[in-house]
């Protein structure tokens, strides 16, 4: 019986030392399984299905919040007195996005056209579309800018044209018109007579030019051939770099096209991306770790610098001729209109452009953008981009339009393009992604802790049936009965040997 028990566990002790074998290799090999599975579902694939639907239609739904900077004031700012303004909206739109002429190339790129759509969303906003507003009038105000150094009798003449037409510094109209477009004399007499001065050639509205179009022919890697290069641009509209600016590094297409990063991403990983509304790369930095519905995540935003201007960060003379920190001038790819891009309400600007207007109130919180990543995948799990639309606006002599104006970069309007993971999706990527690696290496860990306690406990089994064996091995002379006896017959015969020898004598 004892000698079973000792057999049992030696058994158990080397199916113990298997199980710590097992789990080891398990924490070896666990994660080179994980990384291979996001490699898969990572590189752009039209035979993955799931990474390649999700990529091609983006199923997440995406909103863009525009808010319009009412102006209180606008007769008082013609007689040179500060603007006064007040936030209308938001106007929410939803935006589908969809790649088009999808093709794939031989050098581990694709080339595809991305169409957007915006259709109003009633139950998200403050307002509906036809509720009017007012707003500097881009046309006069901006032209007048861009005019002001033609001879005195040029400027005379582009006056006259605006009073022709009707049109003043100053626009009121509806949100959707301002938005999508209005009908306008001088727009329809500047596209017949000056074809190409401004950007549409149907209706003129701050968004026109947005809805139902694309962003460009981008050419990304798939990360077929290198997994680090996944999502980077190699060319947008067949440019491996931009003309816009001064300096090389300005020109530079940068990052991905601002969805989706390489994976394996860490602390010290930024999100570089090229922006064609913004004209430019942008780069946003690490700022905190995070949790989403279970699933840990880096909060990226933007840093201090990506508006700075060239006084205040060297590298972004090549962005300049420049104004206070904090505004970004896109003139150079905006039809040389005096147009510029802030976050909203100025924030992370130069204070003093708060002091040119009334009515800013800038909070992290409400204006900063930020971009949360689920760090291993590089997937965007909520997304938060807001930029503000400004036009810089001055008096310009013979254009009696501006006024007294006083020199002012005026905010016009501002917009969030937010999106966020959520339900089945979201469901399918907490299991994939953060439930099956967190089981896993529970099974690894606990192969080991089960694998030692089983040793441990064999081996003390072990140790016991060993002891009870030595203990039976030398308490066996006193304990058995046929030894016993033996014994007393050796004395007996001893004693009766003695006493014949006594008698003898």
């Amino acid at each position: 019986m004892a000698v079973n028990k000792a057999k049992v566990a030696v058994g158990f002790m080397v199916f113990g030392v298997l199980m710590v074998f097992f789990g080891t290799v398990l924490t070896f090999v666990g994660p080179i399984i994980i990384d291979d599975q996001v490699v898969k579902n990572t590189v752009i694939d039209p035979n993955n299905k799931m990474s390649y639907t999700m990529w091609k239609d983006v199923p997440v739904p995406f909103y863009m919040s525009v808010y319009f900077f009412n102006v209180l004031n606008p007769q008082e700012i013609l007689k040179g007195e500060k603007p006064m303004v007040e936030q209308r909206g938001p106007f929410v739109y939803r935006k589908y996005i969809q790649k088009e002429n999808v093709t794939f190339h031989s050098n581990g790129t694709v080339s595809y056209l991305e169409y957007r759509k915006f259709f109003f969303e009633p139950s998200m906003s403050s307002g509906n579309e036809s509720e009017v507003v007012t707003i500097p009038n881009m046309l006069v105000l901006g032209a007048a800018v861009m005019m002001e150094n033609l001879p005195y009798a040029v400027r005379l003449m582009i006056s006259a044209t605006f009073k022709t037409f009707k049109e003043g510094p100053f626009l009121t109209k509806t949100v959707g018109e301002l938005m999508w477009g209005y009908d306008s004399g001088l727009v329809d007499f500047l596209n017949k007579y000056l074809p190409g001065m401004l950007p549409s050639t149907g209706k003129f509205g701050l968004f026109a030019e947005f809805n139902n179009s694309n962003t460009g022919l981008f050419t990304i890697h798939t990360g077929k051939d290198d997994i680090r290069k996944v999502h980077m641009v190699d060319s947008w509209n067949g440019l491996t770099k931009l003309s816009n600016w001064k300096t090389p590094q300005c020109n530079m297409i940068n990052g991905t096209a601002g969805q989706m990063w390489p994976p394996f991403m860490t602390r010290e990983s930024t999100l570089p991306f090229y922006s064609p509304d913004a004209c430019r790369s942008l780069e946003l930095v690490y700022q905190r770790d995070g949790v989403m519905k279970g699933i840990p995540l880096y909060r990226y935003v933007a840093p201090k610098t990506m508006f700075a201007n060239g006084s205040d960060y060297e590298p972004n003379e090549g962005f300049c001729p420049c104004r206070q920190s904090g505004l970004l001038n896109v003139s150079s790819c905006r039809h040389n209109s005096p147009v510029f891009i802030s976050h909203p309400h100025f924030f992370n600007a130069d204070p003093v452009l708060l002091d040119f207007v009334n009515g800013l109130k800038p909070t992290e919180e409400e204006h900063g953008l930020f971009i949360d990543i689920h760090p291993l995948t590089g997937v965007p799990l909520n997304v938060s981009i807001r930029l503000q639309l400004n036009l810089y606006m001055k008096k310009v002599s013979a254009i009696t339009e501006t006024g007294k104006i006083s020199e002012v970069v005026m905010p016009m309007i501002w917009f969030e393009e937010s999106g966020f993971i959520d339900g089945p999706i979201l469901s399918t990527f907490h299991t994939n992604l953060v439930v099956l690696p967190q089981v896993m290496e529970a099974m690894q860990y606990g192969f080991i802790a089960l694998g030692a306690l089983t040793i441990l406990i064999a081996a003390l089994v072990h140790h016991r049936v060993k002891r009870s064996r030595s203990q039976v091995t030398l308490s066996s002379g006193e304990d058995n009965p046929a030894l016993v006896s033996d014994k007393e017959r050796i004395n007996d015969a001893h004693q009766e040997t003695k006493e014949k020898c006594i008698r003898n004598n």
